[in-house]
């Protein structure tokens, strides 16, 4: 049985409070390190906080920070793996979305194992069209499948994400999330099996999904947290699915605009 998902964003950081994109790799404001304390004490609070079996964190300085105090009762007195995993990291390439050489955060953040980050990280920019960070369509789009697929794979029942809002809605669970929130979600078996179904049928492979959310790894949302805006209540509630703003514009590029589950449009690239 695959495992449920505590997703959280990292509490304000400095480039939200100004929001200066030209900061490098920002820390946590001090309201920032106050909110980690108040996510703290609600997952402290709450049943799901308390059986979470592994801590997969961006390996982004806000969100390890926001792991090692937000999380620090699971990691310090529970001993609770923390796997930082470049793949969770923010979407664009800005520097305030551009992560630090991992020699640095080794420095920063001795507790935690870097061992398995992936050695492209954080670079963005070399190889657009076959780095899997890249800020396209494709490569987000293919990447939120495939933090998605590893996590579907691994044993634990409960795994807590400290990722990035950007990402978390356009590439993983098209939701928003205030500083510090956290919202809980199961893959939706049902509705995975009905896809690879129609993809075998027409003959397709592949699960890099698209910008209707139509990839094989698909997550359904807890009622509790959903209705009432996040498991803390500060989240706006709704449906946020990725459009063309979310990426760089292409000049002269045209664009049409397609039904989203539910009614809502979207303006998309053409061939994107």
């Amino acid at each position: 049985m695959p495992p449920t998902l505590l997703l959280i964003r990292h509490a304000q950081a400095l480039h939200n409070v100004a929001s200066d994109w030209s900061l490098h790799d920002p820390p946590l404001s001090e309201l920032g390190e106050q909110q980690c304390k108040e996510l703290e004490e609600s997952l402290k609070n709450s049943e799901i906080g308390n059986q979470v079996e592994l801590i997969v964190v961006s390996a982004m300085r806000r969100t390890l920070q926001t792991a090692s105090i937000g999380v620090e009762w699971l990691i310090k007195e529970r001993g609770i793996k923390v796997l930082p995993d470049a793949g969770w990291q923010e979407n664009s390439d800005q520097p305030c979305d551009t992560g630090s050489d991992i020699s640095v955060m080794k420095k920063e953040f001795p507790d935690f194992d870097f061992s398995a980050v992936d050695p492209l990280y954080p670079d963005k920019m070399t190889n657009i069209d076959t780095n899997p960070y890249a800020f396209t369509p494709k490569a987000l789009l293919a990447r939120g499948q495939t933090c998605l697929k590893a996590l579907y794979n691994r044993p634990e029942k409960v795994i807590a994400v400290v990722s990035h809002s950007g990402f978390l809605r356009v590439a993983i669970c098209n939701r928003r999330f205030f500083n510090a929130d956290w919202r809980v979600f199961e893959f939706d078996e049902d509705v995975m099996k009905e896809r690879r179904e129609a993809r075998e049928a027409r003959g397709e492979k592949g699960d890099e999904g698209d910008m209707y959310g139509k990839g094989e790894f698909v997550l359904k949302e807890w009622k509790e947290t959903e209705e009432k805006g996040g498991g803390m209540g500060r989240s706006e509630v709704g449906f946020f699915p990725a459009s063309a703003s979310d990426f760089p514009a292409v000049e002269g590029e045209a664009t049409e605009e397609k039904p989203e589950p539910g009614g809502t449009t979207a303006s998309i690239p053409i061939g994107a």
